[in-house]
C-alpha cells in the first residue's frame, strides 16, 4: 500500500520520486522478492484514479486517531472505517487533525557506521547537531531497536545528510503525523485500542494510522 502512495504521489521513477525510492530500499533490505515489488509498482500505476483520504476520529479513553488510505471509493472505505469504529469503542469526528503535526522522520539504525550501539544520550546530541527537534527509541517491524530522528518537513533532506555524515545509518525518510500530546490508558482501555489500531491497520485501503497514545 505504501508503493501505491508513493507512485501515485511522486510517479513510478525512483530517480525521481524519493518517497519510492525509499520505499523500494527498505523493501531490497528485508529481501522482498523483486517480483512482488514491480507486480506493487505496475497495479498502482494502473489504479491512478485512486485518491488520498484523512479520516479523524476518536478511539478508548479519549485517544485520537488518524487515518490514511488510498482508494478508488471513498464512500466505501468511509462507510467501512465508520463500522469499524462504532463496532470497536471509536468514533469518527473532527477535530483530531489539530492535535497532531506534521512532521520530517528519518529512521535509522540503533548502531552507526561502525556497527557501535548508539545510546539514547547519545542520539540526543546528534539530533542537535544535525538539526533535528528531537529523537526516540521503537522498535521496528522485526523488534529490533531503531531511532526515529524528528525534524521540520522542509528540512528533511538537510537533516538527514547531517546525520549521515555523524555516522548514523539511515534507514528511511518519511512524514508522519506526530502528536502534539499523549494521554495515558487504562488496561482495560489499552486492550480495547490496541484491537482498534489492529482492525484499521488491517483495512486493505489504509496506509497508516496515527495516535496519541502514551
Amino acid at each position: 500500500m505504501k508503493i501505491k502512495f508513493a507512485v501515485k504521489e511522486g510517479g513510478s521513477n525512483p530517480e525521481f520520486n524519493a518517497s519510492l525510492s525509499q520505499i523500494l530500499e527498505q523493501c531490497r533490505a528485508k529481501n522482498m522478492p523483486k517480483s512482488s515489488v514491480d507486480a506493487a509498482i505496475k497495479g498502482a500505476e494502473k489504479g491512478k484514479s485512486s485518491s488520498y483520504v484523512l479520516y479523524e476520529g476518536r478511539g478508548p479513553g479519549g485517544s485520537v486517531l488518524l487515518i490514511e488510505a488510498i482508494t478508488d471509493n471513498s464512500k466505501r472505505v468511509h462507510q467501512e472505517i465508520k463500522y469499524i469504529m462504532n463496532r470497536n469503542g471509536g468514533m469518527l469526528c473532527d477535530g483530531a487533525r489539530h492535535c497532531f503535526s506534521k512532521k520530517g522522520v528519518i529512521v535509522a539504525r540503533g548502531e552507526n557506521s561502525k556497527n557501535q550501539a548508539i545510546e539514547l544520550d547519545q542520539a540526543l546530541e546528534l539530533a542537535i547537531e544535525a538539526g533535528a527537534e528531537d529523537v526516540t527509541e521503537v522498535e521496528d517491524e522485526d523488534e529490533s531497536t531503531v531511532l526515529k530522528f524528528i525534524c521540520d518537513v522542509p528540512l528533511l533532506r538537510e537533516v538527514r545528510e547531517k546525520l549521515d555524515l555523524l555516522g548514523v545509518v539511515s534507514v528511511s525518510t518519511e512524514l508522519e503525523f506526530i502528536p502534539n500530546t499523549k494521554v495515558s490508558l487504562s488496561d482495560t482501555e489499552m486492550e480495547n485500542a490496541s484491537n482498534l489500531l489492529g482492525l484499521l491497520n488491517a483495512h486493505q485501503d489504509v496506509i497508516h494510522v496515527y495516535d496519541n497514545i502514551e
